[in-house]
């Protein structure tokens, strides 16, 4: 009788090493921490976004700032755990003689637990662009900041897995989570001005609304952003395949080490350079695209007035409050002489004095003759760190009604005693804080509380409006070309 052996052909390549990972999927920590990344999600990043106007560049910049602090405590969590596993069951002479390396073993662990970390992150931004889609009434998708965030799970996954490696102990999860965690946010405290090496923490964006809506999105601080945290993953997994390996194994993780730490550092060095563009973002001078200096082409939207307002279609759901804001201003100038021909809302030009930025825009433009006033909407919108509508309402009129008025008063280069007069006045009737604006005469122009100028614009105010409003036609050209006196005002 002859006893048949059944032979086995040799093991496809990589076949050892596919188990392994399915292994890993199937029992890493990390799945037991989805919910808990979906819930901290909801509680902070998505709920803070979408309190937000929907503005695809304010909601992706909060998600940005938010949503990686929401994603340390679940991620760094499983991945120290994972990591910390092997010491912590003291399986080193157990597992000493398995045929793959320790830093396989490990590379695998980590790759497991990040690859779920990643797949719930771009879960979460999926709904919050999803939502985002249908309530924006222009633009589309901010892709940058969530790639910074995507590029962040893996860093914060590595940052987790080696500290359990070397610090196998049962306090070494509670106490890496609440380091990273710290470290990730206290980050931007140091962050003044421009040019700053903090700006390379992931979680800085730019932190106002006009980015992305009359120039295109400038990618320069996030590519860096991106080239860092990559770079630190790679350095981390370096470090964890130095001890314990084989000649070659330690070998590759030098290598991989040694170019994270060059990419890490090359990107600091980058955001060093960096300077404010003057359109509210960041420009890195050898990351720069001269694509993004060219303004966005966009079809205004305005309202039915007889002096046309009209804002940039991403804010076309305030043109109502920005109307009823201008309305007391415009309805003194409407039929006079030299009346604007319409408001327009213009991109926000920022300039930075000291620690400050400042914002400011452009000045009136002609056409046909006819002055066209640049408005720059404020940039804190309704519903916006708590902003309401009336205050919204009080910083559109104080930002464009001296502007409006000086069409047709004169102010430049020197205003006289009866154009800062009747300028106080018209602000007073229009509901413009002009007494806070009168407190500070060198900054308006207007005249302080007690001069002649200021008692003359209250009698100039205390008129009815079909009085005010015929003196102004009839001699809106003269006191524009400054020929008249306190004494000519009724």
């Amino acid at each position: 009788m002859t006893l048949a052996v059944a032979r086995r052909g040799p093991r496809p390549p990589g076949r050892s090493v596919t188990r392994l990972v399915s292994l890993e999927l199937r029992r890493s920590t990390m799945v037991w921490m989805l919910p808990v990344a979906a819930g901290l999600f909801w509680y902070n990043a998505f709920r803070e976004s979408t309190a937000l106007p929907p503005l695809w560049n304010l909601r992706a910049m909060a998600m940005q700032q938010s949503i990686l602090l929401d994603f340390v405590p679940p991620v760094v969590g499983a991945a120290a755990w994972l990591g910390s596993r092997e010491g912590r069951h003291r399986m080193g002479d157990l597992i000493a003689g398995t045929p793959r390396s320790g830093w396989t073993r490990r590379l695998v662990a980590w790759a497991a637990c990040t690859c779920w970390a990643e797949a719930a992150y771009l879960g979460c931004v999926g709904v919050l662009y999803g939502i985002t889609a249908g309530q924006a009434s222009w633009g589309g998708p901010l892709w940058w900041p969530a790639a910074v965030g995507a590029a962040g799970i893996p860093a914060i996954s590595a940052l987790g897995f080696v500290v359990g490696v070397f610090l196998p102990h049962r306090f070494t999860v509670p106490l890496t989570i609440l380091a990273v965690f710290f470290g990730l946010g206290f980050g931007l405290y140091p962050i003044h001005t421009t040019p700053s090496y903090w700006q390379v923490d992931p979680l800085w964006a730019p932190p106002n609304a006009s980015v992305a809506t009359f120039y295109p999105y400038r990618p320069d601080l996030p590519i860096a952003q991106v080239i860092f945290l990559i770079g630190l993953s790679a350095a981390l997994l370096g470090v964890v395949g130095l001890p314990g390996a084989g000649r070659w194994p330690r070998r590759a993780a030098a290598c991989l080490g040694a170019v994270g730490i060059a990419s890490a550092v090359t990107s600091v060095l980058l955001v060093g350079t960096a300077r404010p563009d003057g359109h509210g973002m960041t420009l890195i001078p050898a990351l720069h695209d001269s694509a993004d200096d060219r303004p966005v082409p966009y079809t205004p939207v305005c309202g039915r007035t007889a002096i046309r307002v009209c804002v940039h279609p991403a804010h076309a759901a305030y043109l109502p409050v920005v109307t009823d804001a201008l309305g007391p201003v415009l309805g003194e100038l409407t039929g006079v002489p030299g009346a604007p021909l319409a408001v327009e809302e213009t991109a926000p030009v920022f300039r930075q004095r000291g620690d400050e930025m400042v914002v400011g825009g452009g000045g009136p433009r002609t056409v046909g003759g006819r002055p066209v006033v640049g408005l720059v909407v404020p940039d804190t919108l309704p519903g916006e760190h708590g902003m309401t509508t009336a205050e919204f309402t009080r910083a559109v009129a104080s930002s464009a009604g001296l502007d409006l008025i000086s069409t047709v008063v004169g102010r430049a280069p020197h205003p006289g005693p009866a154009q800062r007069a009747v300028t106080m006045a018209l602000l007073t009737v229009a509901g413009v804080d002009g007494g806070r604006m009168a407190a500070r005469p060198a900054e308006t122009g207007l005249p302080s509380p007690g001069s002649p100028e200021f008692d003359a614009a209250r009698r100039f105010a205390a008129l009815p409006f079909s009085t005010r409003h015929a003196w102004l036609v009839a001699h809106a050209v003269a006191l524009r070309a400054g020929h008249l006196t306190l004494r000519d005002l009724p």
